[in-house]
């Protein structure tokens, strides 16, 4: 049985496929994260959906301390391979196999300074999570719905930089998933400060659609 953990704003651990998956992990200076680096003990694969601090984060800190591979799109590994830290580059639309575990990559439209933003979808036997990373809203999340059947979506709501919580229940829509996991809310002023609006527009709209809202530090079982 595999697990998906919130660390606060984007940053979560997936253990899958006896695989220690960290995406986009921003611990130090996240005013959500629950965790510090030093409880960080053992990790197999670092993703960084792109380069900005609250994505990037402690990512290749924890890739020294660890040994994990950071896995980014390629201008992120060529940065941080030169800072020493093992790393698989790939670009968008591609799929990193790792024994059970399959990684692809998918678009997001969100700025950057290296590369482009994109998103994940991780996969092993009967478990799949999309990582939107940061986005707007785009027709395309159709595509990523009905090629990898994400049976849960990890969506942002909080408005300003990425989809609010109207454009994020427009994309479980076209995504069509089991479950959705709000993120990116409640750790900049700017943002939504809860997920509330999100989960009655979800009740409106596609009641289909189960809403987990976790806290901080919470996990979810996943079905391998």
């Amino acid at each position: 049985m595999g697990e998906i953990r919130w660390l606060g704003h984007s940053a979560f651990q997936i253990k899958m496929a006896n695989k220690t998956i960290l995406i986009d992990p921003w611990i130090k200076g996240n005013p959500t994260c629950p965790i510090s680096l030093d409880d960080i003990k053992q990790v197999d694969i670092v993703c960084v959906t792109h380069d900005h601090m609250d994505h990037m984060g402690d990512a290749i800190e924890i890739c020294r301390k660890t040994g994990a591979t950071l896995v980014g799109i390629h201008e992120i590994s060529v940065y941080a391979e030169e800072q020493g830290v093992n790393v698989v580059g790939m670009n968008i639309g591609g799929t990193l196999q790792v024994d059970d575990l399959a990684i692809t990559m998918v678009q997001a439209f969100h700025s950057c300074e290296r590369g482009f933003s994109a998103g994940f979808v991780v996969r092993a036997g009967k478990a799949s999570v999309y990582h939107a990373g940061d986005t707007g809203l785009f027709q395309d999340m159709q595509l990523v719905g009905r090629l990898y059947q994400p049976k849960i979506a990890l969506l942002p709501i909080g408005g300003h930089y990425t989809m609010g919580p109207r454009e994020a229940v427009e994309a479980a829509k076209l995504i069509k998933p089991e479950a959705v996991i709000p993120m990116h809310y409640a750790s900049f002023p700017v943002l939504e400060k809860d997920p509330e609006k999100f989960i009655q527009l979800m009740r409106l709209e596609a009641p289909e659609i189960r809403v987990i809202a976790l806290k901080p530090g919470e996990t979810h079982q996943l079905d391998e």
